[in-house]
């Protein structure tokens, strides 16, 4: 089994930043991709970011430029640098670890509030 534990949730005003957590326990294969999806107040869960284990990166287009993704590969742990944060932005932001072939897993999700 694989458990995945997010943190750095939280609520900020329009322009503020928070940094997101994200540590993987258990069953792990030697590589896996991480990611970051937000479910949205509108039930709408969506990609946000992702990394693989070499350290490539992909953006969804609304976060490029202000969202940073990274990973500590020696502690499985994944953050999300989150600058300039709009309304836009607020959701649950869930974890993921998935390889092909392998079941993958997600995390409970941590709160994020935008908002004036």
């Amino acid at each position: 089994q694989v458990q995945l534990v997010e943190s750095g949730g939280g609520f900020v005003h329009p322009g503020g930043s928070l940094n997101l957590s994200c540590v993987a326990s258990g069953d792990l294969p030697d590589t896996f991709t991480m990611a970051w999806y937000r479910q949205t107040p509108r039930a709408v869960r969506e990609l946000v970011a992702h990394i693989t284990s070499g350290g490539r990166t992909n953006y969804a287009e609304p976060v490029e430029g202000r969202f940073t993704i990274s990973r500590d590969n020696a502690k499985n742990t994944m953050y999300l640098q989150m600058n300039s944060l709009k309304p836009d932005d607020t959701g649950t932001y869930i974890c993921n670890v998935a390889r092909y072939k392998w079941p993958g897993a997600w995390g409970q999700g941590v709160q994020v509030t935008v908002s004036s």
